[in-house]
């Protein structure tokens, strides 16, 4: 049973009517209109795919990068405390006009506390109190930057603009966790004269992805696509067609076999942590084709580790920083690896 059992979704995760077109207006749209007024504000997305497997004693994380238009940035992973690491898609960058260095979301993340009075109450029945600071850590570094957002959108009120895919280990030894936290917006016509919005940030969205929910119910593969139609078929999906890429690996290598097997038969969380990290190393590339990618690990005694590192160094939060020991687990990574 999950820590909230009312928002578990199944093993398999894909948002629902999420609009391709949405996305290139904001980010397009708004950047046009940047060049008319030195007041409006840019949104750089993150588009791409995260895939995650739960297996025993460990998580494996991994993010292909696919760019939806040319101003498009790479998913980023934030360090969120020291037991959960965050995957950011969509307005994950925001670019001023007179200033040349844009605001990024996955920098100086500090954890807001959940008992701020504003938010008591505002999450009951979504998400506990440490995923509660995260959601609304976020929402604050959001709400200024949306504020700037002066041009109509034409999109549905259920897409997210920014999303938060939260994996890691919950606290109370109740094990691996995963999580999708997204973020909407409202929009209100504030001059009768012109086309001038009033853009607000909607407190974000908890869904948990990871237990299913039911203790009967497969544990398999874990994989969030922003936006909903970004290209390729699921990892799970090609497993079980037998894709030749698959079938190649299977027939190479017999640790993968077992590895395969486990996932197929909805019990993923048996195969043996190396394996099935050596399979996610040998499979990323197959799949990514020429896109980028990074490749992970969490371990709740060793913490973080990196296979295939981001581009581009990860950050680690500043919450309790005073109070972290020395040995205490970071996404940064080691020397000499």
């Amino acid at each position: 049973m999950g820590r909230n059992t009312k928002f578990m979704v199944n093993f398999f995760h894909v948002r629902g009517a999420l609009s391709l077109l949405f996305f290139f207006v904001l980010s397009t749209v708004v950047r046009a209109q940047s060049q008319g007024r030195e007041d409006e504000i840019v949104a750089n997305l993150a588009g791409g795919r995260v895939i995650i497997h739960v297996a025993n004693e460990r998580i494996i994380f991994a993010a292909i990068d696919q760019p939806m238009e040319t101003k498009s940035v790479p998913p980023r992973v934030v360090d969120l405390d020291s037991t959960h690491i965050g995957v950011l898609f969509g307005a994950s960058e925001w670019q001023m006009p007179a200033d040349p260095k844009p605001v990024r979301l996955d920098r100086n993340f500090t954890r807001v506390a959940a008992a701020d009075p504003r938010y008591q109450g505002a999450y009951a029945g979504q998400a506990e109190p440490d995923l509660e600071a995260i959601g609304i850590s976020f929402l604050e570094k959001l709400r200024p930057l949306v504020s700037q957002l002066h041009h109509k959108l034409d999109f549905s009120p259920d897409d997210p603009l920014f999303e938060v895919i939260v994996i890691g280990y919950a606290p109370n030894n109740y094990g691996p966790e995963v999580w999708d936290v997204e973020y909407r917006i409202e929009q209100e016509q504030v001059a009768m004269r012109g086309e001038y919005w009033q853009t607000r940030i909607l407190r974000p969205r908890f869904a948990q992805l990871y237990p299913p929910e039911g203790k009967h119910s497969p544990r398999t593969l874990v994989e969030v696509r922003y936006p909903e139609d970004a290209k390729g078929a699921p990892l799970a999906g090609l497993i079980q067609a037998n894709d030749p890429r698959i079938a190649r690996l299977r027939s190479s290598e017999p640790r993968f076999v077992k590895v395969l097997d486990e996932i197929e038969k909805g019990q993923a969380q048996k195969a043996s942590p190396g394996d099935a990290t050596d399979f996610f190393q040998a499979v990323l590339p197959l799949i990514a084709g020429d896109s980028r990618f990074f490749l992970g690990t969490i371990e709740q005694q060793r913490g973080f580790d990196w296979i295939v590192p981001p581009d581009e160094p990860v950050e680690k939060s500043t919450v309790d920083d005073k109070n972290r020991p020395p040995e205490a687990p970071t996404l940064r990574k080691r020397p000499n690896q």
